[in-house]
């Protein structure tokens, strides 16, 4: 029997990490575990560790190390991750790297890549940014994938607020856009925040042999899957 796959995928704000842990599930079958969707999960539970999740995010406080290790650790001994998982968001520390090392190490297991989506950081803006989503799933960007798409700005009333991008089908439907997608500022905290926080962790991993993988993002999803492919089948 084949020993579990563990995957990290790093990159930021619209280096397609969700795109390509869709891919990874589908070829190995293994679940996505996202930091964020965990912790966005925790406010509907009534747990212990969910109250101290919720008490913290309540108060606008960075969740810390320690409890981000708890929180994954309690995610990843579910029975869906007894043959591996894809890790997103986690571990954004050298710390919580040395956590998770440790932890599957207890287990007998072992991280078996730590995939870096490299992408520039004003196209890594412009995909999170130009993201937009019709009723039926469909997703689009403005900058990228605009085929048939009518894209203006329409002023706020007495221009109070910036001038907001609008992409239309013909079809007249309005594309939805992810509320923290839609903040040109919050996108570009975001990318700093992690090419501040993140050279660190590449270091760690670029320190422990060839278990750092470096794949342009840049390119076409389906290069870049069978890029990925390529690391994970060898």
């Amino acid at each position: 029997m084949s020993s579990p796959l563990f995957v990290l995928l790093m990159g930021p704000q619209g280096a397609g990490k969700g795109e390509q842990a869709k891919f990874i599930h589908q070829q190995y079958g293994i679940p996505h575990v996202s930091t964020g969707d965990i912790f966005r999960g925790m406010k509907t539970r009534e747990d212990d560790l969910a109250r101290q999740v919720q008490a913290i995010m309540a108060a606008g406080q960075l969740i810390n190390d320690d409890l981000t290790n708890q929180v994954v650790a309690n995610r990843l001994a579910q029975s869906d991750c007894a043959n591996g998982a894809i890790l997103d968001g986690y571990p954004r520390t050298p710390n919580q790297a040395a956590f998770l090392d440790a932890y599957l190490q207890e287990r007998g297991h072992a991280l078996k890549a730590a995939i870096l989506l490299e992408v520039d950081p004003f196209t890594a803006f412009k995909r999170a940014f130009g993201r937009v989503t019709a009723a039926n799933g469909d997703s689009y960007n403005i900058y990228y994938r605009a085929d048939g798409l009518t894209v203006r700005h329409e002023k706020s009333p007495n221009d109070e607020y910036p001038p907001k991008v609008v992409a239309v089908l013909p079809s007249g439907e309005v594309l939805k856009r992810r509320p923290d997608d839609a903040d040109a500022h919050a996108v570009i905290v975001r990318i700093e925040t992690y090419l501040r926080d993140t050279q660190p962790l590449i270091e760690y991993y670029a320190q422990q042999g060839s278990l750092l993988h470096r794949v342009d993002a840049t390119q076409s999803i389906d290069v870049v899957s069978q890029a990925i492919k390529t690391i994970l089948d060898e």
